[in-house]
């Protein structure tokens, strides 16, 4: 197993595709789906599956790509560590979040100081955010309500309570309050399955023998914003995200205390990664 081979196999998996792999590389495609071919050669294990002009990851390499992204990743940060006389980072910081609202402090903060670092966003709910952490595909990452995790370290930085909203006059007489025992009264609007919002609700249901079972379920909080406030049902979310749309009314929960509380996350073993470290003293320093 050589260096130039797993750098092949890499560039291949991150760029889907022998041609434009060869393309970032500056070498020729044969060359490159040699170099390729030599290294499941030399373990006869097959990576790609190819179809025509497709390349697809077999589940041993996409073992492997998880263990090159590492790789690779750690060849940046010693390039890093030995630049280090720069007094800024470079590169991408890629942040999944279940909502960015707790971090845009943070995120403007760190770019004021690290202008050169391009950041993207991405939404996603807790189990989307931390599958992605875990592929090596987002450095920081945005949940509510963490479960301990061996993996990740984590850091509180705000909590606010689970209320329902619903289209404006949706309940009766201005009604604003409702207890959580009479929610199974009314048609209610759920987020996907691995949401957390949702998670806290059901859990609070099932201690509480309440039956709750959506009419509808719909993939992300704006799409499900955008049901209730058509009319169809009542949904929920952190008093924080309630976006004081004119469209929703908020509504209290009563007989039960329902509380979200959002945490950065980070993989235990990227802790000191230039990028992560620079980003969690912005954090620090606006919190």
């Amino acid at each position: 197993m050589r260096y130039t081979q797993l750098r092949a196999f890499h560039s291949v998996a991150l760029y889907g595709g022998f041609s434009r792999a060869a393309d970032r590389l500056n070498q020729t495609q044969p060359a490159l789906s040699d170099q390729v071919k030599r290294l499941e050669q030399a373990h006869d294990t097959l990576l790609f599956k190819r179809e025509k002009r497709n390349v697809y990851l077999t589940e041993a390499g996409a073992g492997l790509f998880r263990m090159t992204k590492q790789f690779f990743e750690i060849e940046d940060s010693i390039g890093e560590y030995l630049d280090h006389s720069s007094a800024t980072v470079t590169g991408s910081l890629r942040i999944v979040a279940d909502s960015a609202l707790h971090v845009t402090d943070a995120i403007s903060h760190f770019r004021q100081n690290n202008p050169k670092v391009f950041v993207s966003i991405k939404t996603g709910n807790t189990k989307e955010v931390l599958a992605r952490l875990r592929n090596y595909d987002a450095e920081i990452g945005v949940v509510g309500n963490m479960q301990p995790a061996s993996d990740f370290t984590a850091f509180d930085i705000g909590r606010a309570p689970i209320i329902a909203i619903s289209a404006k006059n949706y309940l009766p007489n201005g009604r604003t309050e409702i207890a959580f025992k009479d929610l199974s009264k009314w048609p209610l609007v759920l987020r996907e399955t691995g949401s957390r919002t949702r998670s806290n609700i059901e859990e609070a249901a099932q201690a509480m023998k309440v039956p709750m079972k959506p009419i509808i379920e719909v993939d992300g909080r704006e799409a499900m914003r955008e049901i209730v406030a058509s009319g169809a049902g009542i949904g929920f979310v952190s008093q924080a995200e309630h976006n004081h749309d004119e469209r929703l009314q908020p509504i209290k929960i009563t007989g039960i205390e329902l509380e979200m509380v959002e945490t950065l996350v980070i993989l235990k073993m990227r802790r000191d990664l230039p990028m992560i470290r620079t980003f969690m003293r912005s954090v620090r320093e606006v919190g």
